[in-house]
């Protein structure tokens, strides 16, 4: 019994020992285990950032892409609008009709050192020259090469047609320019007045477009000494394109063939 007792006081006096060493410690250890919470309160927090911001870096590049995607849509809409608009100008002129536009795809470079000269899926047996347009603005021309088309574009040396400048309606003929982003018009008579930014378009005075078509704007004006020579912007960016629309004026002896030919098709 006595052993018992003295057993069960040694056991008490053990445990409130080993007690208030566990109390020694935890006191101890506090500054420990605040330095150990805000380690890992501060790594959480900058995982945290670290995620939010890539997140946000990834959001951004989406928007980025989808932005191009939204812009090069927008591009692809605006061609095919000037294209229509063309289209629709063209029908609508007085001496028009539907066959004067045909859609026509490029087959090739004439000459791999000059990409303004190229094929085109079209037959072309007369001397007659046709105008090229591309996204609703003219592009240059097309001739007739031992019955092949060949489309000279705008910045050839032989790519030629007449054109109005301004509200003055000055008169020139567009050349190709040293410059190759840039296009000359030259013979332009002195007394027009002329000013940077006004807008070129076709005269429909060589047979070749229609008036009204546009080809660019006026960037320079150099003066001599009884003519003037014009430095233009052009719309058309013709390096970038595999297709065009081909313009053709047909004359009033044309149109009657046609329709006689069209009444008899529609006997047989």
């Amino acid at each position: 019994m006595i052993k018992f007792l003295f057993f069960v006081l040694f056991l008490a006096i053990s445990l409130g020992y080993i007690f208030e060493v566990d109390e020694m410690i935890a006191r101890n250890i506090k500054p420990f285990e605040a330095l150990k919470r805000f380690y890992i309160d501060t790594i959480i927090t900058i995982e945290q950032k670290s995620e939010k911001y890539f997140r946000q870096a990834s959001t951004i590049q989406e928007l980025q892409t989808e932005n191009e995607k939204l812009r090069l849509y927008k591009t692809l809409y605006e061609s095919a609008q000037n294209q229509l608009d063309s289209v629709l100008t063209t029908i609508k002129n007085p001496n028009s009709t539907t066959a004067q536009v045909k859609f026509v795809n490029v087959l090739s470079y004439v000459n791999f050192d000059n990409f303004t000269k190229v094929w085109l899926d079209m037959k072309k047996e007369d001397n007659s020259i046709l105008g090229v347009i591309s996204d609703g603005y003219a592009a240059g021309i097309v001739v007739n090469q031992n019955g092949r088309a060949k489309a000279l574009l705008n910045g050839n040396e032989k790519c030629n047609y007449a054109i109005f400048i301004g509200e003055n309606r000055a008169p020139g003929i567009i050349h190709a320019s040293k410059n190759k982003d840039e296009l000359i018009a030259k013979f332009v008579p002195i007394w027009f007045n002329i000013k940077e930014g006004d807008e070129v378009i076709t005269s429909g005075m060589d047979n070749i477009f229609f008036e009204g078509l546009k080809v660019g704007k006026v960037t320079a004006i150099q003066k001599m000494q009884d003519i003037q020579e014009v430095s233009i912007k052009p719309y058309a960016n013709v390096l970038t394109q595999n297709s065009y629309f081909v313009y053709k004026r047909v004359t009033k002896e044309e149109k009657e063939e046609n329709k006689t030919e069209q009444k008899t098709d529609d006997k047989s």
